[in-house]
């Protein structure tokens, strides 16, 4: 059967579409996240555990770096001082199958934001449509981008900070296996969303609720929730925050700089519209 016309299509045709659109993305997380089960060992061993030895590239950039500059740092150490553990008999299995699921929608990115693309795009100009194609290239590389920043960056800052905080000799890190993964979800997914900045400036001026000069305007206010989001997801050292928020205010001026095309555009189409 042909698909109808947006114009043609009711309220109840674009719930019906959009049902569809949702059950081929929970498809593709289902399919992905099988797979990441069957590989667990692999996901958790290679990725997942990764940050816990101190031979990745992180903590051995950060050792020559101290030692380059002659101070004495936590990552040139020869072991995490903590110990993982599994505190509940569904704990195991609950991280598995919570990781294959982020593993899942990570991996199955593209695909959803191609699906989402595929059930706006009808209700698009098609000069609108012209000027996005590039929109899930670009949406995926900010994501994976954001992603690859919180585990490498993020993810091993606050596990080495916190790993070896102690408020007393008396006191072991046995860390629950809940705890960590937790962590590492909260790092990646919070940095691949925040890196989609851009795109989210870039539809909300289209829509007419925020422009250039807006967002120039309450540059200092976005300065001060960049730092509290950096705070939140990264351990409370200055180091590690200014780290986070560089990136974050690099993006904010990216969109500043969308914000005026997408405005500049506008403006183009109109005055072509009255000649």
């Amino acid at each position: 059967m042909a698909k109808k016309d947006i114009n043609e299509m009711s309220f109840l045709d674009h719930l019906e579409d959009l049902r569809w659109h949702l059950i081929r993305i929970c498809s593709a997380i289902i399919i992905v996240a099988s797979l990441a089960f069957i590989f667990s060992r692999f996901v958790f061993d290679a990725i997942i555990f990764a940050p816990l030895e101190m031979d990745f590239p992180t903590y051995e950039f950060l050792c020559k770096t101290g030692r380059f500059l002659n101070v004495e740092t936590s990552f040139c150490n020869n072991e995490m001082p903590m110990i993982l553990q599994n505190r509940t008999m569904a704990g195991q299995f609950s991280a598995d199958i919570w990781t294959a699921i982020l593993g899942g929608f990570i991996i199955s990115f593209p695909y959803i934001i191609y699906q989402l693309w595929k059930f706006i795009s009808p209700g698009l100009h098609k000069s609108e449509r012209k000027h996005s194609r590039g929109f899930i290239i670009i949406c995926s590389i900010l994501f994976f981008l954001g992603a690859l920043f919180g585990y490498y960056i993020i993810t091993p800052l606050s596990i080495n900070f916190l790993a070896n905080y102690s408020i007393s000799s008396k006191v072991d890190n046995q860390i629950d296996i809940s705890s960590l993964i937790g962590l590492v979800r909260a790092s990646v997914l919070a940095s691949g969303l925040i890196f989609e900045l851009p795109i989210i400036i870039y539809f909300l001026t289209k829509i007419g609720l925020v422009t250039p000069e807006f967002l120039k305007k309450y540059r200092k206010y976005a300065l001060v929730i960049v730092l509290i989001l950096s705070a939140i997801i990264t351990p409370p050292d200055i180091a590690s925050q200014i780290i986070v928020a560089i990136p974050i205010l690099i993006l904010y001026q990216v969109s500043i700089y969308i914000s005026k095309v997408v405005i500049r555009n506008q403006k183009r189409k109109e005055k072509q519209t009255i000649n």
